[in-house]
């Protein structure tokens, strides 16, 4: 059986968890009816809590870290394109030979075409952040929800790019995400480093807080939209260059997430 049919017929970690609650609280019952309550209370708590967890595969698999081995890690950037800091970007990133890994909006992917081309010219990868970025996006509707996963993918295709890698807004999931993911061949892909810096709000020691907890096969997490105003994107632009040179520094490669995946994470038109 190949890995996404076993994958399709797997049990989450929420069902064998729910499984066994009901099965506890079954047994419960037959000592004290307020104690069956209790495993039944706590699966629904776990619910909760979960989506809020970007670690904890608890509804569907969650590529959270490489598997390599190696002393590498991978750098992604959340919620592009933007005019402005994104090919400032790329060209700090050409200047260090690395490949990245975008995952960008649908609705800004197509508003700003040049610079996607330009992206996937320099050999960048790209992912999926579905396509208004709606933070509450995991508790709306499933037709909303595939709705802004596939919009995504069909403007993507526009540039001949076949995307396997997802990445919901902030990390968080939900019960829905998974069928939706199967349907559209996609892996849940969200990290295990980031500086939590409010979308580029929050850039001050920004390389501070990468650099302090970075490890092997690491999957990192920035982003890549403009800050708060244009005065403070040279300083920005700084704080990438020295996590750069500090992830360098530290013995670790930066290499493109596929490779500490060891699975996909796109395809182009002419290499299909």
């Amino acid at each position: 059986m190949k890995d996404h049919d076993a994958a399709r017929f797997s049990f989450s970690v929420a069902e064998m968890v729910g499984f066994g609650s009901y099965v506890m609280s079954i047994l419960l019952l037959f000592l004290d009816v307020r104690l069956s309550i209790i495993p039944l209370a706590c699966f629904l708590l776990l619910c909760m809590a979960a989506p809020f967890f970007p670690r904890f595969g608890f509804f569907l698999p969650v590529i959270c870290r490489g598997k390599s081995g190696k002393r590498a890690v991978a750098i992604t950037f959340d919620d592009g394109p933007d005019p402005l800091s994104t090919p400032e970007l790329l060209s700090l990133l050409a200047k260090y030979d690395i490949k990245a890994t975008f995952f960008v909006t649908g609705k800004r992917a197509s508003q700003y075409p040049e610079v996607m081309k330009k992206m996937v010219c320099l050999g960048h990868s790209v992912g999926n952040h579905t396509y208004s970025h709606d933070s509450l996006i995991m508790f709306r509707s499933s037709r909303t929800l595939t709705s802004e996963i596939e919009s995504t993918q069909n403007v993507l295709r526009k540039f001949g790019i076949r995307t396997y890698a997802f990445r919901p807004p902030a990390g968080i999931t939900s019960p829905r995400l998974r069928a939706v993911l199967q349907r559209c061949g996609l892996h849940n892909i969200n990290f295990s480093c980031r500086a939590i810096d409010g979308g580029n709000k929050w850039i001050d020691g920004l390389s501070k807080r990468i650099l302090n907890r970075v490890r092997p096969d690491d999957i990192i997490a920035l982003h890549d939209t403009m800050p708060k105003n244009e005065d403070l994107l040279a300083h920005w632009l700084k704080e990438i260059e020295l996590i750069l040179s500090g992830i360098e520094a530290k013995g670790l490669a930066i290499v493109p997430l596929s490779e500490i995946i060891e699975k996909p994470v796109m395809t182009t038109r002419t290499r299909e």
